[in-house]
């Protein structure tokens, strides 16, 4: 091969020949064949990385609430200490994408729903002192838990 590219440079022959062409559109192929897929996953990575910490910023505002009112039972959606992050927060069980839904408003309880663009659900539910996470989906969930 060698030899053939140094006489092709002393008898002043240019370009390259149609299975030099092939061979690199060939390895171009398999490496955009290999490295899709990752990217892909990569995305829908991200958007539940968003979901979970816009619920987590959520559960922020709530505390938050919960200092100023001694309840979360006035913590909902409407209220200034909820609504003032830039996060769309909505009332209910069934949040839409990119949003984080309230529920299950008590005096020491209350529930967060946070949807993924990609279709996953990131739960937070805070009952008296404990708090537990969990997730529904096939993706960023850890054995139901994140």
């Amino acid at each position: 091969m060698l030899r053939k590219l140094s006489e092709r440079m002393h008898n002043e022959e240019k370009g390259f020949t149609l299975i030099e062409l092939l061979v690199v559109i060939l390895i171009i192929g398999i490496l955009a064949a290999i490295a899709l897929p990752a990217f892909l996953g990569q995305r829908e990575k991200g958007q539940d990385s968003e979901a979970k910490s816009n619920v987590r910023n959520v559960v922020s505002h709530m505390e938050s609430c919960f200092t100023t009112a001694e309840s979360y039972a006035t913590c909902d959606a409407d209220h200034p200490d909820v609504t003032g992050n830039g996060i769309t927060v909505v009332d209910g069980t069934t949040p839409g994408a990119g949003e984080v839904g309230i529920s299950n408003l008590g005096a020491t309880t209350y529930t967060l729903i946070g949807e993924s663009t990609s279709g996953n659900d990131f739960t937070y539910a805070k009952n008296g002192g404990s708090a537990t996470k969990t997730c529904s989906g096939d993706g960023g969930c850890n054995g139901g838990s994140w």
